[in-house]
This record gives C-alpha cells, sequence and structure tokens, in this order.
C-alpha cells in the first residue's frame, strides 16, 4: 500500500496548528503515513507545543523564515511517503478525507496531482480550483473556474482542473522526481499553480475531488504581516507570467497593474487615507521585474 507524507509548514499559528494536528489524528488515512511540520522561525511557541502534544510528528526548525516553497521542499526531501499532501496549517481534516484523496491516485495512474474540497469555517465552499492565469483574469484579480467531469475507474466524483490550491494538495512522488519540487523563487503564493502547470505539462492530469472535504480557515499567516504579503502576491503572480508566457507579456502585464495601482494610490493620497497609500505604493513597487533576471 502506497504511504503517505503530510507536510504541514508552520509560521506562528501554533493554536491551529494544534488544531489540524488533532483533526489528522482523529481522522487518519488507512494507510502507513508520517507527518511533517516545518516551522518557519516562529515566535508563538509553535514547535515546543507541537513536540509535547505529538512527540512523533518530525519537525524540522527553520532559524528564519524561509517561505512556503523553500520550507515544504526541505520536507519533501526529507520524507520518503509514495504520495506527498501538502496541508495548510489552519485546516481542519474531515472523516475519510485523506484517505478518499490517496486512493483516487492509487485508482487512477494518470493523475499526478489531487486536491481536496475547501470548505470556509461555516461550511460554505470555498473554491480551491481555477483556469491557469491569463492576462485577463491576472488584471481583472480574478480566477476562471473552470472544470470537466473527469472519467473514473472507481465511480467517484471527480472533475479536470487546470490547478488546484495548495492549502490540501496531493501528488505522487514520481511526479516530483520527474518535475522537480516547488521553484523557491516564490515566497508565498502562485507556487502550486507553477507546480500545477509544470505538471500538465509534462502529460499528467489534475483533479479536484469534491468528496475529499477539509475546512481552510484562509490567510492566518498572511493576515499577520497583510501589506507584506500582498507584495508578495503581486511579485509571485509576474514571476508566474514571466517563466510561464514570457518575459514580453509579463512586462506588459506589470505595467498595466502598476498604471491601475498608481491611479488608486494618488486617489488614496487626495483622499487623506496615508496607510492605505503606504500600502498601495508597495504593492506598486512589487510588480517591477528585475528581480526576474
Amino acid at each position: 500500500m502506497n504511504k503517505l507524507s503530510i507536510i504541514i509548514v508552520n509560521w506562528n499559528t501554533r493554536d491551529i496548528l494544534l488544531d489540524c494536528l488533532d483533526s489528522i489524528a482523529a481522522y487518519p488515512p488507512s494507510r502507513p503515513y508520517d507527518v511533517w511540520v516545518v516551522d518557519n522561525a516562529s515566535s508563538d511557541g509553535s514547535v515546543a507545543a507541537v513536540r509535547e502534544r505529538y512527540p512523533d510528528v518530525r519537525v524540522i526548525e527553520n532559524t528564519e523564515n524561509r517561505g512556503f516553497a523553500a520550507a515544504n521542499n526541505q520536507a519533501i526531501e526529507a520524507s520518503q511517503g509514495d504520495y506527498v499532501l501538502l496541508l495548510n496549517s489552519d485546516t481542519i481534516v474531515h472523516a475519510q478525507a485523506l484517505e478518499r484523496m490517496a486512493r483516487f491516485l492509487d485508482a487512477h495512474d494518470r493523475v499526478g496531482i489531487v486536491g481536496a474540497c475547501l470548505l470556509n469555517a461555516d461550511g460554505t465552499l470555498q473554491p480551491s480550483w481555477a483556469a491557469f492565469p491569463s492576462f485577463w483574469s491576472e488584471l481583472l484579480g480574478r480566477n476562471i473556474r473552470t472544470r470537466t467531469p473527469y472519467r473514473t475507474t472507481d465511480g467517484s466524483a471527480a472533475y479536470l482542473v487546470d490547478w488546484v490550491g495548495g492549502a490540501a494538495l496531493m501528488i505522487r512522488r514520481k511526479v516530483i522526481d520527474q518535475i522537480g519540487v516547488l521553484d523557491e523563487g516564490y515566497f508565498m503564493y502562485s507556487e502550486e499553480t507553477d507546480w500545477c502547470f509544470r505538471v500538465r505539462k509534462a502529460g499528467w492530469d489534475i483533479c479536484y475531488l469534491p468528496d475529499a472535504t477539509i475546512v481552510h480557515l484562509g490567510g492566518q499567516s498572511s493576515n499577520k504581516a497583510s501589506a507584506r504579503m500582498k507584495a508578495e502576491l503581486y511579485r509571485s503572480k509576474i514571476r508566474f507570467y514571466a517563466k510561464h508566457y514570457g518575459r514580453r507579456q509579463a512586462y506588459v502585464l506589470s505595467l498595466t497593474l502598476r498604471v491601475a495601482l498608481s491611479g488608486k494610490a494618488l486617489f488614496e493620497r487626495l483622499s487623506g487615507r496615508a496607510e492605505a497609500y503606504r500600502d498601495l505604493r508597495l504593492l506598486t513597487q512589487a510588480l517591477s521585474i528585475p528581480h526576474l533576471r
């Protein structure tokens, strides 16, 4: 039976991280598995709390915040599971969710990645799939939620999609061996979209599994540094565009977004909202692309 390695990256989310680990312990997969927590230099006692409550969890303790991609890669390279699950610290696993994802990979050899159905805290759907970014989707700041019913061999409901969110993403080890780990050029955001793009390019299918439900509280780490994280979001968008669509298209997108944000920043300055003005200026600066050379 294929073994599963569960990887959770943490930055100052001690209490909800423990809730996440509690949910895994309550609803574990029906197969051999191990759990890895990669801590990005938290100052809230996360590491000590995990070691006390869950001594069997493998902990990698970083002395600096290495970002989401680099931290996941540390555990990907240290673990040995046939399947690797990236799981956010602010998630709560429901019954059978992990096993259903793993069984789906067991049954469908062409599928390289499967994503869970994410729910908000109130039980409403949190869309966790989308088409790959386009110029207009990035300009409008909206994901295009396209999906196609996937013909399954086990009767389960599934959809073929371009990419699934990294809050609960399961990938085959053999796919990682083929295409490589996450691109550490992304500090945060778009790294899973980039990974899925590479997986699809290599000929694998990517599926969304609605019967594997996981609650995702959302933004618990990024909310602690919202202005900086929004800047990282913009940097990641431009990096993805330059990497996969070319620097010329990335420059056009960057320039268009900078013009739009500069106009908003000027409006906020004239309105006397200094903090909003500073945040928009930070976002505008993040849209430059010299760091991609």
